[in-house]
């Protein structure tokens, strides 16, 4: 029986609101007690951990992960990645379906939870494709896949174009309760675009993406919903207009939830430069009035998941013009320290809420037993210094590959311990 203690920390639990001094007690794999205030003290043999005084929360949920295995394993494979989450602070991963083949099938999702198992480093699921080979045409097999243990169902950047298929998609899902998530941008506007459409794009010569996009389509997809009853997710929201639509079907009462990533909360338009194609993202990057609408619906809980829409990509494939170079950025190692400088430092956000969105919000929406730190719960933890500053080196990222738009950046938030049912999975304490 292995029990360890963490004492003397700045315990902050989104879940139940507290931010204080406490510790917790670790005793095979999850949490025997938690103690709040000065109060602490360690079982007799117990290892004992001293914070000094660092924050310790519950460890990080990422619900949108994508790698290349399998099918493209250069890019990322489930080791990789899971390294990249351990090292970031996030102790569950869920992968996109997007690989090759795509995991639109049981057997797979089963394949996914096995190999993350195997490798003993951080919680590993899968979501499963909405539609047979995220062709938008057929629906996939959501109950199986939902019995097998997908977390959810989603086409990830392709979009349902055809009305009918998604509302036999919604409709069937709402049967048993599944989360359905779609990408709000309207393939007719978008098609063929890399960047916002304004005076910037059009001064680079780049071909624009409207932001009415996002929100015509999100108005779709929420119609249905309507109609079906489904749980919806809207993945990567990222105007001010699209957020507008969201207030107004949360009013209709509506069991809408929306993610932002990590990257419309740190980065705009105006990041591009001079074609600076590790910003080159989809959905591309926003104006600052945007960004600024992606923070304040964190800080009143309209958004309610941060992801690091962690997408890698080698470096022949960024390399190139900035129309040709492909979409996305790593994040998994930076999403923490992005979020802790940019929501908390920059703009005033209490730390507590800054957690909520990567810790709490994801769990109760995909109903996983962590993202908390109670008595019974997963020793899933992260033991962090939220005012180290630390210098971003892509170079140096655990990711097989070194997309970051945050190369060369000073981020605060330095991860110094993280743990996955009560072991000790990274270790920078020293």
């Amino acid at each position: 029986m292995t029990i360890t203690a963490i004492l003397n920390a700045r315990l902050i639990d989104p879940a139940s609101d507290y931010d204080g001094a406490g510790g917790v007690i670790i005793e095979n794999g999850r949490i025997k007690e938690v103690m709040h205030g000065s109060a602490q003290s360690a079982p007799a043999g117990a290892t004992v951990i001293n914070a000094q005084g660092r924050i310790l929360a519950p460890g990080l949920i990422d619900i949108r992960v994508k790698t290349g295995e399998p099918g493209n394993e250069p890019k990322e494979t489930l080791k990789s990645a899971s390294l990249s989450a351990a090292a970031g602070g996030v102790t569950t991963i869920v992968i996109q379906p997007d690989t090759d083949p795509a995991i639109d099938d049981p057997a797979t999702i089963d394949h996914i939870r096995r190999r993350g198992a195997a490798l003993g480093l951080v919680h590993v699921h899968a979501a499963g494709a909405a539609t047979q080979g995220r062709e938008g045409e057929r629906m996939a097999e959501i109950g199986l896949m939902d019995e097998a243990g997908a977390l959810y169902f989603t086409d990830v950047d392709h979009v349902i174009r055809n009305s009918r298929t998604l509302q036999r998609v919604m409709s069937y899902a709402a049967s048993f309760n599944a989360l359905i998530s779609c990408r709000p941008v309207e393939p007719w506007l978008s098609e063929g675009t890399v960047a916002t459409a304004g005076e910037l794009a059009t001064r680079l010569g780049l071909s624009g993406q409207p932001a009415l996009a996002e929100r015509i389509q999100l108005e779709r997809d929420l119609a249905l919903v309507e109609q079906t009853g489904a749980r919806f997710l809207v993945d990567q929201i990222s105007t001010e207009g699209a957020l507008e639509v969201l207030t107004r079907a949360r009013t209709r009462g509506l069991d809408v939830a929306a993610s932002v990533s990590i990257n419309h909360l740190c980065f705009n338009e105006i990041d591009i430069g001079d074609y600076r194609t590790f910003y080159r993202l989809d959905p591309p990057l926003r104006t600052e009035g945007d960004r600024q609408a992606m923070i304040e619906g964190i800080r009143d809980g309209l958004i309610d998941v941060i992801t690091s829409a962690h997408c890698p990509e080698p470096a022949e494939n960024k390399r190139r013009p900035f129309a040709e170079a492909e979409p996305g950025a790593v994040g998994l190692e930076t999403l923490l320290a992005a979020a802790v400088t940019n929501l908390h430092h920059d703009n005033g956000i209490d730390l507590i809420d800054v957690l909520r969105p990567m810790t709490q919000n994801p769990a109760n929406l995909l109903g996983l037993d962590s993202g908390v730190i109670a008595q019974g719960a997963p020793a899933d933890l992260i033991l962090f210094d939220a005012g180290a500053p630390i210098v971003v080196d892509a170079a140096k990222l655990k990711s097989k590959s070194k997309n970051s738009p945050f190369d060369g950046r000073r981020l605060q938030g330095k991860v110094l311990l993280t743990i996955v049912d009560g072991r000790i999975v990274y270790d920078q304490r020293a």
